[in-house]
């Protein structure tokens, strides 16, 4: 097994959030790499934007390539449009129940945001 590997030691109660590169807490991370903010919970929102809507996924604590994969999973999913940016992931249309159901699939806590 490599020394990089993709999982390991996220939050610890003890601690806190903790840094995924040098596994100590982020308080006294010694290589400052950049962490992701939020609280683990997928919250799944709807907004209109020029009148079509848009399902938002915003919450997760995933670095920059994981939500650029679960991106492009919702969106092949979905069979549409949608972007990543500013650490959410923007689908394209009216599928949050299947967006939901495919983040508890994967394990993810989720709350459905908004009305």
């Amino acid at each position: 097994m490599s020394k990089k590997s993709s999982g390991g030691l996220v939050y610890s109660t003890e601690h806190g959030t903790m840094c995924p590169t040098c596994r100590q807490p982020q308080a006294a991370c010694s290589c400052k790499a950049a962490l992701p903010s939020g609280d683990g919970i997928a919250r799944v929102g709807r907004e209109l934007r020029k009148g079509k809507a848009v399902i938002v996924v915003k919450g997760l604590i995933l670095d920059s390539a994981a939500l650029s994969a679960l991106g492009k999973q919702l969106k092949t999913l979905c069979g549409t449009g949608g972007t990543v940016k500013d650490g959410q992931i923007e689908i394209q249309g009216e599928h949050r129940d299947s967006i939901i159901n495919e983040l508890n699939r994967q394990g993810f806590k989720t709350k459905r945001a908004g009305g």
